[in-house]
């Protein structure tokens, strides 16, 4: 049964939308668990590192030979995962996972990548697995650092508070689809912390239906240490982006582990290969409803304490 705790929480959420159908997430800033940190000094050679990786790429991109390109993407990505402190563990459940080898397709053939959305490292930890361009928000080509990034990659912009400008973009993924490109996406349409995670939306799928394009999904999640859950990199609420960069550049023992699950075929129903797919990365992870109780429960420890101080 829904608490009243649960209902407010997401009548707040709803009400801030633009729209109905724009996704909303109850995760908040208060989501985010403080784990133990690395030096101020560490965490600037780290940063210093990061940014000296992302001002490269675009050159070397430049006077790479377009054959080799894709394997040097790759290895930038994950030099810019290690220059933040991430480690990355693939684990590959699919049938004939040897043969394939640990990526999203073989060249030039295309491929819907669909996976959860947690925060900003995403993008960089999925293209550490097999370099893909990616349909974002539209906003991240203007970001600081990550900006350049996201137009090497190409990303395909996509405003959410905008209904009409969809079938356009579905329109765009499915063309490049259909050209032999790996296209990933984040169908929860908005970032969740971590231990969380709401429901796929099924419109971009579209794009892989109408061109009979399989579908890759992935769980990702971020760990600490013990191997237990971390939401340090979860991107939400009220969080800015300098904040966020900040808290996974101090993370201590952070890796992203990515599960590639069993590929599956588009079929003719975009929601109900929505559905499929998120049966298939749901594997030990929380419910929005299950998640609502826990918000609400950690926020009344938090007002126990302050009120106790």
């Amino acid at each position: 049964m829904e608490t009243v705790a649960q209902q407010v929480d997401q009548a707040q959420v709803k009400a801030a939308a633009p729209h109905a159908w724009m996704p909303v997430s109850p995760c908040g800033t208060g989501c985010v668990q403080q784990r133990p940190e690395v030096g101020v000094a560490r965490a600037g050679l780290r940063a210093a590192g990061a940014v000296s990786v992302l001002l490269a790429y675009p050159f070397v991109h430049l006077v790479t030979p377009p054959s080799r390109r894709s394997g040097a993407q790759r290895r930038f990505a994950r030099t810019l995962l290690r220059a933040c402190g991430i480690r990355l563990r693939v684990v590959d459940r699919r049938a004939g996972a040897a043969a394939i080898g640990p990526r999203y397709a073989a060249p030039g053939a295309g491929v819907l990548v669909a996976c959860g959305h947690i925060g900003w490292a995403d993008i960089v930890v999925l293209a550490s697995v097999q370099p893909l361009a990616f349909v974002a928000r539209a906003d991240l080509i203007d970001w600081p650092v990550l900006g350049t990034l996201a137009r090497v990659m190409r990303v395909i912009p996509i405003e959410r508070e905008r209904l009409r400008r969809l079938p356009d973009v579905i329109e765009q993924v499915g063309h490049r689809l259909a050209a032999g490109e790996r296209i990933g996406f984040f169908p929860e349409g908005t970032t969740w912390c971590g231990r969380a995670y709401g429901s796929l939306r099924p419109a971009l799928f579209q794009a892989a239906v109408d061109t009979a394009t399989p579908v890759q999904p992935v769980r990702l999640r971020y760990l600490d240490a013990h191997g237990n859950r971390s939401t340090v990199p979860g991107f939400v609420g009220d969080d800015t982006l300098v904040d966020s960069i900040v808290r996974v550049l101090r993370a201590r023992n952070l890796t992203a582990e990515v599960v590639l699950a069993p590929v599956e075929q588009a079929g003719t129903d975009r929601k109900e290969l929505a559905r499929r797919c998120e049966r298939a990365v749901r594997a030990e992870e929380l419910s929005d409803a299950a998640h609502a109780v826990l918000a609400a429960a950690d926020r009344q420890l938090t007002k126990a304490a302050v009120t106790s101080v």
